[in-house]
């Protein structure tokens, strides 16, 4: 259960990212207040994790996770730049990760 909740916290990171790129378009309390909300499920989320997954690892995996989720969002979403050296190293990311699951 705890890889689900670190999988629900990268999320709400990569969620959390995007939520601000939509404030910053349109600045107002109550999109701000989502930007907090999402934030604290991801940290909350993250915690839960920590409790059975070493904090080295969770860390690692809930930054590499929500880096590589935040440069699809923006690919998909926000129309940036998928060259073919942004998506080698997002692959980097996305291998560390994993890789970190089968050692952590």
């Amino acid at each position: 259960m705890a890889w689900m909740y670190l999988i629900i916290a990268s999320l709400g990171e990569i969620l959390g990212v995007a939520s601000i790129n939509y404030y910053l378009q349109k600045k107002s309390i109550a999109r701000l207040f989502l930007i907090a909300l999402i934030f604290a499920s991801g940290f909350i989320f993250l915690s839960l994790s920590m409790r059975q997954i070493a904090m080295g690892t969770a860390y690692a995996i809930w930054t590499g996770l929500g880096a590589a989720g935040a440069v699809l969002m923006g690919i998909i979403f926000f129309k940036e730049p998928a060259n073919l050296k942004r998506i080698i190293f997002l692959g980097f990311i996305i291998t560390g990760a994993i890789g970190l699951k089968f050692v952590g």
